[in-house]
């Protein structure tokens, strides 16, 4: 009996461990204008895509000097470690397949007059977090607060 508890214990706590670790995915980005995503960790690998810079990417793995990236439509594959850093950057998950935008604001939240529209995945960097809402600065020079829930890259 006293083994069987134990096991059931052991085993909740590295359940646990691995809910709260993969909650956590470090996020990167990508650094620079045409940043290949590979089907493996080599040049010798097709290139999938390119991305451009600031990408928001989550690490999956690392092999060598490759790290493996997921992206917000969850496809995955391998970047060039040095193609990526720490520079926090988001971008619009929703209305995929729709002409329709979502509202960047003045301030964090509905009652802040909107100060310009954005479609799905367009990139943002990321400058603070309040109560649900994200202030980002586009490219363009833009800046504003977009709801948090809109966004991916956290």
């Amino acid at each position: 009996m006293l083994t069987n508890i134990k096991t059931i214990l052991c085993t909740t706590i590295i359940l646990l461990l691995v809910l709260y670790t993969t909650s956590f995915a470090e996020m990167k980005s990508t650094s620079g204008e045409k940043v290949s995503l590979r089907t493996g960790p080599g040049e010798q690998y097709n290139v999938k895509w390119e991305f451009g810079n600031g990408f928001p990417v989550k690490i999956i793995s690392q092999k060598g000097k490759w790290t493996k990236v997921q992206d917000f439509e969850n496809d995955s594959g391998w970047v060039y470690t040095s193609m990526l850093n720490n520079e926090p950057h988001v971008i619009v998950k929703v209305n995929k397949d729709k002409n329709k935008k979502i509202n960047i604001r003045s301030g964090p939240g509905t009652k802040y007059s909107i100060v310009g529209k954005a479609y799905y995945g367009v990139v943002f960097e990321k400058k603070e977090q309040k109560k649900g809402w994200v202030k980002v600065k586009h490219e363009s020079g833009l800046e504003g607060w977009i709801e948090k829930n809109l966004v991916w890259g956290f």
